[in-house]
């Protein structure tokens, strides 16, 4: 199974596509605004409104042989602990052996920002290759789930 935390999600389609081509069911949590898929595959989770309640939802669930899609730090580092596999949008995989040091380097951000939120300036655009090294990563993934799953 992959877990989807889709809201503000920019890879998708990417997801959409591997899962077909190795027939593997996705939940795509989201509190709403995200349009349904008609591919039986893919199955749309609305939630309530509010904070962290997708992240709740998924992580409740998630475990050996899943694949959770997550660009959110502190629920890939739950997930991990429950024994899946995490991805981040860009490809990157948390794992145990460095799911602290990312959390590590969320809060630093964090306090950067608010230190001086007009010193740091916005992300990069997301690319082509991004898509392609996450298509990549989310193959490798879905092996490794498997095999532990």
């Amino acid at each position: 199974m992959i877990y989807v935390d889709a809201d503000a999600c920019p890879v998708k389609a990417e997801v959409e596509a591997v899962a077909t081509r190795l027939k593997v069911p996705v939940r795509m949590v989201s509190n709403g605004g995200i349009r349904p898929s008609a591919n039986p595959l893919i199955e749309m989770v609305y939630v309530a409104d509010g904070p962290d309640v997708a992240d709740m939802w998924i992580a409740e669930r998630a475990g050996p042989g899943d694949v959770v899609v997550t660009g959110d730090v502190p629920l890939a580092a739950r997930c991990v602990e429950a024994g899946a596999e995490v991805l981040k949008h860009d490809g990157t995989a948390i794992t145990a052996a460095n799911a602290g040091s990312v959390l590590a380097t969320r809060d630093l951000m964090t306090d950067l920002r608010a230190a001086d939120p007009f010193r740091l300036g916005g992300g990069r655009a997301f690319s082509a290759a991004d898509r392609s090294r996450f298509r990549d990563a989310l193959d490798r993934a879905l092996r490794r789930a498997s095999q532990s799953g």
